[in-house]
């Protein structure tokens, strides 16, 4: 992975933190892209700090100009674009699928779904030029396994689920790999909004009762996964979706 270009969309914090860092600490040049341009700025001055190389990007991930400009960053700064991660995603709060508002399901859709068709039109003509370019879409447990009162946003990552698979068909006569990985709920900032009540020690009792391995996911869980898949180790691995959750979906 060396010298690879990587984009993480949404990097700013939570499994999109990890990535970048995991990334970059294995070599790739890392565009830190997220919405809060002071959260990436802050996650790839750490990634430098460290040792790696990375620069930041303010990115909407709902427009296309905006994703334009990211993937120009990526071009502008290192030459081009080896790996791209749609990891930008966002949900409504659990409650019953009756209550979500209009506004609410589209700005679920816009973020998971909408945002890996921007990046995919944006950067696949960079990708054609890798000879062996890389996405990985982060879709969820919620898109094979759906729970009560997460509805629409289990209907947006099962989309992210079925577009990868579509996209690792259309995509290999260039060589590019499409896989995605399907992580469990996990410790990042919007795990109050999964959780089905408000966040006490007896709601997470519950919810880890479901997950046999005891434990949620956490962002270097997430970035090995997202490492591998990106490596040339999986090089002949595309359109599948990996799931990191411990053992919620068996």
């Amino acid at each position: 992975m060396r010298e690879r270009v990587a984009i993480v969309t949404g990097a700013g914090g939570g499994f999109g933190k990890g990535i970048a860092a995991v990334l970059a600490a294995r070599g790739a040049k890392v565009v830190v892209a997220d919405i809060r341009e002071g959260a990436a700025n802050d996650v790839a001055d750490e990634i430098v700090r460290s040792g790696g190389q990375a620069t930041a990007v303010a990115v909407d991930v709902t427009l296309g100009q905006s994703v334009k400009a990211m993937v120009e960053c990526a071009r502008n700064a290192y030459g081009g674009l080896d790996i791209l991660v749609n990891n930008a995603g966002t949900t409504h709060k659990n409650q019953h699928m009756l209550d979500v508002g209009e506004n609410e399901f589209d700005r679920v859709y816009a973020v998971n779904v909408k945002s890996i068709y921007l990046a995919t039109i944006h950067a696949v003509p960079e990708l054609r030029k890798s000879k062996s370019g890389v996405i990985v879409n982060i879709a969820s447990a919620a898109g094979v396994r759906p729970r009560p009162g997460l509805t629409w946003y289990a209907g947006s990552k099962a989309a992210a689920i079925s577009i990868t698979r579509s996209m690792a068909l259309e995509l290999a006569p260039d060589r590019i790999r499409v896989c995605a990985v399907n992580p469990v709920m996990g410790e990042t900032g919007l795990i109050g909004e999964f959780l089905p009540g408000e966040d006490t020690a007896e709601t997470r009792t519950k919810v880890l009762a479901g997950i046999p391995l005891g434990r949620f996911a956490t962002p270097t869980d997430i970035a090995n996964a997202v490492a591998f898949l990106a490596s040339e180790q999986a090089s002949m691995i595309t359109g599948v979706a990996l799931v990191v959750d411990g053992g919620r979906c068996v």
